[in-house]
């Protein structure tokens, strides 16, 4: 075997297992447990993190191989490139965008930059966890708004939350773990609410899956509204979550404290090769999207036959209520081989399932029957 392809081959297949670790934010609590407990090895279907289990584009997969001559190199112009395409491809100017290691790193500079022990944040209950964790870091107390009878955002109780000592509030957008959109009007009506002097951070890590037509980005609404900030991944629709790369879109202003408090270097030459690939490859993505939102409508029409109370999902994962807690019905699952979510307290008698292959689905569904046998309740 050639020297030199070798080296290519050892050094992206060594990237995917070590960038990660490479720049280490601070541990979600909320999922320590539940990822020290899963199993490691091949043969497992693995719809539990809202992954895309189709994988990165090709031609992501080709930017990581080539890059074993610029590793030794810090990644300043490929961050430049990688700036420079985000802010064409929504439209915007370089000094709008800034990069994290995830969105999640996002997350964090947002509650670093604009909570503190006499600030507070508002949040839905239950939504993504990384921005409540990571205000317990700022020693900033939260404010967990409810979610409505059918899974959504309480945009009312939200807004009339957010006080002077409201620091930043979170919108999850397709939210986590219920997959239930905020529509266009609602959003607009919910943003003239909001106080100018808090930061409202909308999380778009799921816009690719959603097909309903009142949804819509916030990105149109930022400059007419400096404290919105746009966060989004290359984790889901892009299939790099083993890769670390996110963004957030914003007023210069806004950004900059956050931007003061990125990781150095986070994003690394080969992550922002492979990411600024699978940016340009659109017919790539619109296929993944296609084949998730058809084996989303068909899971959704086999639960609804099963007469299942499930969430209206625009994202890459479901909810479906099983009855009883969820503890030892995830076990079951891994006893066949399938990997579901965790468990969410607040409401824990439902499981997450991400949406993966349709013959991965097929499977669930089968497995599903065997386990929580369907009692005939009814679509949410």
């Amino acid at each position: 075997m050639p020297e030199k392809l070798f080296s290519r081959r050892a050094f992206s297949r060594t990237a995917l297992q070590s960038f990660a670790a490479a720049f280490a934010l601070p541990r979600l609590r909320s999922q320590e447990n539940f990822r020290h407990n899963l199993p490691s090895g091949d043969g497992y279907i693995r719809i539990s993190f809202n992954e895309n289990n189709y994988g990165p584009s090709p031609k992501a997969t080709q930017a990581l191989d080539a890059c074993g001559p610029i590793a030794n190199r810090y990644p300043f112009v490929s961050e430049m490139g990688m700036t420079q395409a985000l802010a064409d491809y929504h439209g915007v100017k370089p000094e709008n965008v800034i990069l994290g290691c995830g969105s999640t790193e996002i997350l964090r500079v947002a509650d670093e930059a604009y909570l503190a022990p006499d600030k507070n944040l508002v949040v839905a209950e239950p939504t993504f966890e990384a921005v409540l964790e990571y205000a317990g870091i700022e020693h900033a107390d939260s404010v967990k708004i409810p979610l409505t009878a059918d899974h959504r955002h309480n945009l009312s109780r939200m807004a009339d939350a957010c006080t002077s000592k409201t620091g930043l509030i979170y919108i999850c957008n397709p939210n986590n773990p219920t997959a239930t959109i905020v529509t266009r009007d609602a959003m607009a009506e919910f943003i003239d609410r909001v106080p100018r002097t808090t930061l409202i951070l909308v999380d778009e890590a799921y816009f690719d899956f959603v097909d309903d037509p009142r949804y819509a980005s916030v990105l149109p609404l930022i400059p007419s509204h400096p404290n919105l900030v746009m966060a989004r991944t290359f984790s889901k629709i892009f299939g790099m979550a083993g890769m670390r790369l996110g963004y957030a879109v914003g007023a210069p202003e806004t950004l900059a404290p956050m931007r003061k408090l990125l990781v150095q270097d986070s994003a690394n030459a080969a992550v922002l090769n492979a990411g600024l690939a699978s940016l340009q490859d659109r017919d790539y993505i619109a296929e993944c999207r296609g084949k998730f939102i058809a084996t989303r409508k068909w899971l959704a029409a086999e639960l609804a036959k099963d007469g299942r109370n499930f969430t209206e999902s625009q994202a890459n994962f479901v909810m479906i209520d099983v009855g009883t807690d969820v503890t030892p019905v995830i076990k079951q699952f891994m006893d066949r081989k399938i990997l579901i979510g965790r468990r969410f307290p607040s409401m824990s008698d439902w499981i997450r399932v991400s949406i993966g292959k349709q013959a991965e689905m097929e499977t669930f569904v089968t497995a599903l029957r065997e386990i929580v046998p369907a009692k005939g309740s009814r679509a949410a």
